[in-house]
């Protein structure tokens, strides 16, 4: 199984180093569109590899869909948080019940009440 992984990790290695080489052309990266440079009156533009381009939109894609998941599951740690926490004093009664009932019993009288 390690080695099916080592695999999968080196054929998506190979395919990123195919990518960054097949687009490793020079291209103008603009922060702001003309039509609003304009009215900025500034536009800072970086020239830089197209893969870096390409690379970089694919992870700001991942990190953005990430930290959406992330807020849209809190609902739900939220409520298994509470579940432990129910759970937990549900679990510390009925170690105190147990106690109780079994409170000035013979030891071994006690054990084969808790069997049956």
């Amino acid at each position: 199984m390690r080695y099916i992984r080592y695999a999968s990790i080196a054929i998506f290695a190979v395919a990123l180093i195919l990518v960054a080489l097949a687009n490793r052309g020079m291209v103008t990266v603009r922060v702001l569109p003309d039509e609003v440079a304009h009215l900025a009156a500034l536009n800072p533009s970086y020239d830089v590899p197209l893969f870096i381009v390409i690379f970089g939109g694919v992870l700001s894609g991942l990190v953005t869909g990430f930290i959406w998941e992330w807020i849209r599951e809190h609902q739900e740690r939220a409520a298994a948080a509470r579940q432990t926490r129910e759970m937990n004093r549900l679990r510390g009664e009925l170690r105190r019940l147990k106690g109780e009932k079994h409170q000035g019993k013979d030891e071994v009288l006690a054990l084969l009440d808790e069997a049956s």
